[in-house]
């Protein structure tokens, strides 16, 4: 994150914005053990990450159509992430469903 923040700051101060910008407005001049804690504190994310251990069968895919990890016994994951796709409303409703699918699944057996 230090790197990334570096390379953030260069692509800002970079020539090509010099109309853009007046400037910086966070995190300011910074020594490195007080940059790395702004990066602590500031870090957040703002979007819903998914798809990270679709289901499916590819070998690309983590889970199967019944929630379980590929290759592992007894290992189940039930979240957004086995979504195959990021969809394209917000991701809540789909992930309370999965839950409720890996619900189904369980009291079947």
């Amino acid at each position: 994150m230090l790197a990334a923040v570096e390379i953030c700051r260069e692509i800002g101060a970079a020539g090509a914005f010099k109309p853009y910008r007046s400037r910086e407005v966070m995190p300011g001049s910074l020594g490195r053990s007080d940059m790395i804690d702004f990066i602590r504190n500031a870090v957040s994310t703002y979007f819903h990450p998914t798809s990270t251990c679709k289901m499916g069968h590819s070998p690309m895919c983590v889970v199967d159509h019944e929630l379980k990890v590929h290759g592992l016994d007894g290992l189940r994951i039930t979240d957004a992430s086995i979504m195959p796709n990021v969809t394209s409303g917000n991701t809540n409703e789909p992930s309370v469903m999965i839950g409720e699918k890996l619900a189904e699944l369980i009291r079947s057996k």
